[in-house]
């Protein structure tokens, strides 16, 4: 007998006729499986397995019975577009929540919107921003002197000294106590012993001129003639300042002058109220401070010899932040040792000079500087006035 290989599905597989026999005894006993109701074909082959010793026919297998499925859940019913809806569950069905961007529902109407759609940008936002500026009613204030060297005290950084007292010193022109504003009267400046002028009353005299160099010139002479001349505006003597225009006898004191609204202008002359122009005019001058160095030009020589003429007086001498208190002597002995080249060592002199603090950098205090004698040679002397401190006393043998 031969044997015989049959292939199906990539399987080989050998059989015998005795294989057969074995296997159509073993038939009978084994079960068979009720046939298919698919229509039958002619079979082509028969395979039959050698491990498993099966009468199944490989063409011929029973079909399962398909798995019928769930019922499907019924659909979720949204709410409309142009809202957020919230999807209430019972406590045995699932909760779902839905957030839906809202549209714009189409405006329909008898007339059509002839504006252009505007045009979207993807990614991007546009946002509208306003700036509000709130401005208080009411005009600015700004801060006086008093309320900044009150501030400048608070910090601890002011330079202003100790409060001095109150200075009586008068001008001769408008007979005004100590310094004036800087844009006003301005500061006072010496004439002679004892006697002051404050800067614009005496540069704005009409016979004072300046020099290159800022010395007034004939300030004696308008102070003579303005002890003969009354003022228009406070009718008291001493008025130096008169109207430009030709054939007008208005004169005023410089500060009554600013008072009565007189016109000045830039080339040092001035109008009344009566022939000043009406409005504002190109050449007006309207700011009075002085910055520059202005001096009065007289003879020093002659004021000196005065002071040392009148011996013990009443008047002060002051030449910047130097005070003298007395002038001294020199006896013919003391003529030989007691001066140099330059400078006489007056022995019993004696002078105040404020200046700058030694121990405080934003203080000043005072130095009294005097002459004395000591084995027939000058000792110079400074004494260091200080409040809260002991006085200090430095002395040498040279002024330097």
């Amino acid at each position: 007998m031969k044997d015989i290989v049959f292939c199906s599905n990539n399987c080989f597989v050998l059989y015998s006729a005795a294989v057969q026999a074995k296997t159509s005894e073993n038939k009978e006993s084994v079960p068979t499986l009720p046939q298919s109701p698919m229509k039958e074909r002619p079979p082509k082959a028969f395979h039959q397995y050698s491990n498993n010793i099966s009468t199944l026919d490989v063409h011929c297998l029973p079909q399962l019975q398909e798995k019928v499925s769930p019922p499907s859940s019924p659909p979720i019913m949204f709410p409309p577009a142009f809202e957020a809806a919230k999807v209430e569950a019972k406590p045995d069905e699932l909760k779902v929540t839905v957030k839906l961007k809202p549209r714009l529902k189409a405006i329909h109407s008898s007339l059509e919107d002839c504006r252009p759609p505007s045009k979207k940008w993807k990614g991007m936002k546009w946002k509208k921003w306003s700036i509000q500026i709130v401005i208080p009613k009411g005009s600015f204030k700004p801060p006086c002197e008093e309320e900044i060297d009150e501030f400048l005290k608070k910090l601890g950084t002011t330079i202003k000294p100790d409060p001095v007292p109150k200075d009586y010193r008068k001008c001769c022109f408008c007979h005004e106590e100590g310094d004036g504003l800087t844009d006003g009267p301005a500061r006072l400046l010496n004439l002679d012993l004892d006697l002051w002028v404050h800067l614009n009353c005496a540069l704005w005299s009409t016979e004072v001129y300046e020099t290159q160099a800022g010395a007034l010139i004939n300030v004696e002479l308008a102070l003579r003639r303005g002890l003969q001349m009354k003022c228009m505006f406070c009718h008291k003597m001493g008025a130096t300042s008169g109207c430009h225009r030709l054939r007008c006898t208005n004169i005023y004191h410089f500060t009554c002058a600013i008072k009565a609204q007189c016109m000045f202008f830039k080339d040092k002359t001035m109008l009344c109220p009566m022939h000043k122009p009406k409005g504002t005019h190109e050449q007006e001058l309207s700011y009075f401070a002085v910055f520059r160095r202005v001096y009065v030009q007289r003879d020093e020589v002659r004021q000196i010899a005065s002071i040392v003429q009148r011996g013990e007086r009443d008047h002060t001498f002051r030449v910047g932040s130097l005070i003298f208190h007395a002038v001294g002597q020199l006896l013919p002995q003391q003529m030989q040792a007691f001066h140099s080249s330059k400078a006489l060592f007056p022995v019993g002199y004696e002078a105040s000079r404020l200046y700058w603090s030694m121990r405080y950098a934003n203080r000043r205090c005072r130095y009294l500087c005097s002459i004395e004698e000591k084995d027939g040679l000058p000792l110079f002397v400074i004494k260091v006035v200080e409040q809260g401190h002991e006085d200090l006393v430095l002395t040498d043998t040279t002024p330097k």
